[in-house]
């Protein structure tokens, strides 16, 4: 197990810190989400990342192209198709990323719950009991 470092000496050798330099910054998360699960367009990555603009979105994959965590492929169709797609190494923090997806949804419950009534609380953990069929694809934001 390596040792903690103490006052930052030796801390750019960290590969804690290595790492979540790479996946820093408001959306590159969510870009390595939606990747997750296979190559897509740039149109198709813009529609499920709702709030981010077409220059962020573009800044974003050029740097996780420069990192080597995607990789952009032209499909020779005409007109000429434009997909990213995770790399090996990309494809390693899928599951990082998935538990952050899960922690983060279990504090967004737990926030809520301390904010409703009990007999509210109650009935969500009653209707939570019912098992329902779970969408394919969810949005994390």
């Amino acid at each position: 197990m390596p040792k903690p470092l103490k006052n930052n000496v030796g801390a750019k050798n960290c590969p804690l810190l290595a790492c979540m330099k790479f996946l820093g910054g408001a959306w590159t998360p969510n870009i390595l989400y939606y990747l997750k699960s296979g190559p897509k367009r740039f149109s198709e990555l813009k529609n499920d990342i709702s709030n981010i603009s077409a220059k962020v979105l573009s800044q974003r994959l050029k740097r996780l192209q420069a990192d080597e965590l995607v990789v952009r492929t032209v499909v020779p169709t005409s007109p000429p198709i434009v997909e990213y797609a995770l790399t090996e190494l990309g494809r390693e923090l899928k599951p990082a990323i998935e538990a952050i997806v899960r922690v983060g949804e279990k504090l967004k419950r737990r926030r809520l719950a301390k904010r409703r009534s009990p007999h509210q609380a109650a009935l969500i953990s009653f209707r939570r009991a019912i098992p329902i069929a779970k969408p394919t694809a969810k949005a994390i934001c």
